[in-house]
């Protein structure tokens, strides 16, 4: 009787103890072409030691974002479906490089109307081609559309005390691809173009629209300068996404 006792406690200490570190679950797009985030633990054919270990310092980088908020990341690698994502707390799409299904689209919206969260980021025709992803099918109901590069190539950006960011942050930017609606919290240092906006539906879903990945992919230095505030900005990025 004593051990199956103990048994039962264990047993309950285990799940208590999983709840209790996984608050939410973040779903991450591997299935359409991702030309910059990977699953560390996947190995990919023809990737080189330099990339494998960018791959490793972002997924390093992101479960330092997400642990204060007890997130756990989900890859995902094959075609999106609403039953797949619905009981997570966001869904991300990363610099995809190939075309999303009338059904994956409309079960994204599905998500989103149904009070999900979604971060999408795009880059710059260098990356990925904003006709070939068809991402602007899924973020246009909400009045949101992505539209050309930025043709100024000086690099530096900055998020404003705004929104859903509580202080002024110097982020990485270089190159980026104009957005159209939302509510604009980053912006490009020279033109104070925008290239991040937010919305949240009357619904409860909550979008975060970045046209630029090099914050994303928590790059602190470029060009010679080496103190961009990555971490801070994606902080203020996920804990509004995820309601924290």
């Amino acid at each position: 009787m004593k051990k199956q006792i103990g048994a039962c406690l264990l047993i309950a200490f285990v799940f208590t103890t999983w709840a209790q570190e996984t608050k939410h679950t973040i779903f991450m797009d591997l299935a359409h072409g991702q030309r910059m985030w990977n699953d560390p633990k996947d190995p990919v054919q023809n990737i080189g030691f330099e990339e494998s270990q960018r791959v490793q310092y972002m997924n390093d980088e992101l479960s330092k974002t997400l642990k204060p908020h007890k997130g756990k990341v989900s890859f995902l690698k094959k075609e999106i479906s609403y039953n797949d994502i619905a009981k997570g707390s966001l869904l991300i799409l990363h610099v995809p490089s190939s075309e999303y299904s009338k059904k994956e689209v409309m079960d994204i919206k599905k998500y989103i109307n149904q009070s999900g969260s979604l971060l999408l980021i795009m880059e710059a025709d260098y990356w990925t081609d904003l006709e070939k992803t068809n991402v602007n099918d899924i973020i246009k109901d909400y009045g949101i559309h992505y539209g050309a590069q930025n043709k100024d190539t000086l690099a530096g950006g900055y998020a404003r005390k705004e929104g859903i960011v509580p202080k002024k942050l110097k982020v990485t930017y270089e190159l980026g691809r104009s957005i159209e609606g939302g509510e604009p919290f980053a912006f490009n240092s020279r033109t104070n173009e925008a290239f991040a906006v937010y919305k949240e539906l009357d619904e409860g879903g909550r979008l975060v629209v970045l046209g630029d990945a090099m914050a994303s992919l928590y790059m602190t230095e470029w060009r010679g300068i080496s103190d961009y505030q990555c971490q801070e900005f994606m902080d203020a990025i996920f804990k509004w996404l995820l309601r924290e």
